[in-house]
């Protein structure tokens, strides 16, 4: 706990440099090369009124423009006129604060008038409860709308700061109960002001003190923030006894995470130990590790490492860990073109896909011969026909008989058929080709064949009809074998019953079985008297 001399000195010393401060701020300001804080709010204590305010931008280009956003004072305990916020520096304050948006206005505000003179533990008591009875409500209410008057509603209010100790007359310990009751009523009064959004920081002392503070905690729906002042002093050693003493540094972090509160560190600073880089790096570091919602060092002797001159090892420390890193002059790097060496392009060759036909092999059609079924006709008597023979030139031409109606016939013996000597010039007759009439059962029976001449496409053969014989088996034509040339046979006489009819079975398989024909006789017997051919 700091001397209490401290605080508020006079009035009217702010009051003769006032003008002279607030001359050399508007001179000294570098918001132009400020640099934003992206971490917790960076604020320190440097004067309570108009001087205070002048002072932040050369603390800011001390620290290589880090941006200072927390501005912070003490209202004088003293009187209820300063516990009201009847002092003239609030305006210098409201000010500052009105000039940036990001920035942050914490005023430490007493709870109880002759705040800093030593009463004794009876007279507080009284004093307690006559707050928690409601006794001072007027002060605390002018004082709200004094704040939300000046344009500064969100202040910051550490209401009652170090309550667990011995120092100020706000002590905790005389009165818990009461205590959290008059706090409670401080709050409530001073939230029904129209306009206002104060947060309220709940700060003690780091370790027990006079009572562990959090006996005096007066509950999460009148605490914003739970704040803690740390000096290097005891107890506890050295810094990790000041992390885990009870009610120390983590009893703190915890506590507030326990209760979903942002922390705060409003006061900390050298003490009792002199110049301690040691202590100042393990606080910066502990404040960057659990990222409070603002810190201010409380910077004069023997606490402060800019404005006192005493403690040159931690003022270096200080200033090294909160100076931003300046980048350095950005050089740029030469670009060497790269030559681009086209690469030739090399036309492929298009070679044409020979389109090979698909050889269309033709199925040969092979005709089935079909086989007459004989049937036993009712004898008629034929109604004869003359046929008029064609002779075709230059081929021996088959003259084409009309087919006698069907007669009772008498069985019909097929001759065999001798193969013919293929002629080596062969001509295609214009056959005509009769009108195909149902044959009368015949038994082929042998005959003698008549010639036949090989065509290389079918003909139709002329009917020549033959005395009646007894039918016999049909003989297949054998292929015939080449042969020379011969004469020209001569044509069957008119009147034969024998007929002769050639079968084509294609190109390819006439050559290869040789020319066929089926030859018919007809013999109707001696006795029959009438053949008309």
């Amino acid at each position: 706990m700091p001397t209490p001399r401290r605080r508020l000195a006079s009035t009217c010393v702010g009051t003769v440099t006032a003008g002279l401060l607030a001359t050399g701020a508007a001179l000294a300001a570098p918001d132009e090369n400020r640099t934003v804080d992206s971490g917790p709010a960076v604020g320190a204590y440097l004067h309570y009124g108009p001087d205070g305010v002048a002072r932040i931008p050369y603390l800011s280009r001390w620290l290589g423009g880090r941006e200072i956003r927390v501005g912070h004072t003490y209202l004088p305990g003293d009187q209820w006129a300063g516990i009201e916020g009847r002092v003239s520096f609030l305006e210098d304050w409201a000010r500052w604060r009105r000039a940036d948006d990001d920035r942050m206005f914490v005023l430490n505000v007493p709870m109880q008038a002759r705040n800093e003179a030593r009463v004794p533990d009876q007279q507080v008591v009284r004093l307690i409860r006559a707050g928690a009875q409601g006794k001072y409500d007027e002060h605390f209410r002018r004082l709200a709308e004094r704040l939300v008057s000046l344009g500064v509603p969100d202040t910051v209010i550490v209401l009652g700061w170090e309550m667990n100790g011995v120092t100020y007359t706000h002590r905790c310990r005389p009165d818990p109960a009461n205590w959290k009751l008059y706090w409670r009523r401080i709050v409530t009064v001073m939230r029904a002001v129209p306009g206002q959004k104060f947060k309220f920081d709940f700060a003690p002392n780091r370790g027990t003190d006079a009572i562990g503070w959090t006996k005096c905690y007066p509950g999460d729906d009148y605490v914003d923030i739970i704040g803690m002042d740390s000096y290097d002093q005891g107890p506890g050693q050295d810094f990790d006894d000041q992390i885990s003493q009870p009610y120390g540094l983590q009893k703190h972090v915890d506590f507030a995470r326990a209760h979903r509160k942002a922390i705060s560190y409003p006061e900390w600073g050298l003490f009792r130990r002199g110049d301690n880089p040691e202590y100042v790096r393990r606080m910066l570091q502990w404040i960057a590790q659990h990222k409070p919602l603002y810190h201010t060092i409380t910077d004069y002797c023997p606490h402060g490492v800019w404005q006192c001159k005493q403690n040159p090892e931690s003022t270096k420390v200080f200033r090294d860990a909160l100076t931003p890193e300046v980048p350095g002059p950005v050089v740029p790097t030469p670009v060497v073109p790269t030559p681009v060496v086209p690469t030739p392009v090399v036309p492929t060759p298009v070679v044409p896909t020979p389109a090979v036909p698909t050889p269309q092999v033709p199925t040969p059609e092979v005709p089935t011969p079909q086989v007459p079924t004989p049937e036993v006709p009712t004898p008629q008597v034929p109604t004869p026909q003359v046929p008029t023979p064609q002779v075709p030139t230059p081929a021996v031409p088959t003259p084409q008989v009309t087919e006698p109606a069907p007669v009772e016939p008498s069985p019909v013996v097929p001759s065999p058929v001798v193969p013919s000597p293929e002629v080596p010039t062969p001509v295609t007759p214009s056959p005509l080709v009769p009108t195909p009439v149902d044959p009368s059962p015949e038994v082929p029976e042998p005959g003698t064949p008549s010639p036949e001449v090989p065509k290389p496409s079918p003909v139709t053969p002329s009917p020549v009809a033959t005395a009646p014989v007894t039918p016999g088996p049909v003989v297949p034509k054998p292929t015939p074998t080449p042969a020379e040339p011969l004469p020209q046979p001569q044509q069957p006489p008119l009147n034969s019953r024998q007929w002769c009819v050639p079968i084509n079975f294609g190109g390819w398989l006439s050559e290869l079985v040789g020319k066929q024909s089926v030859c018919i006789k007809i013999d109707l017997g001696d006795d029959f008297g009438f053949w008309p051919f």
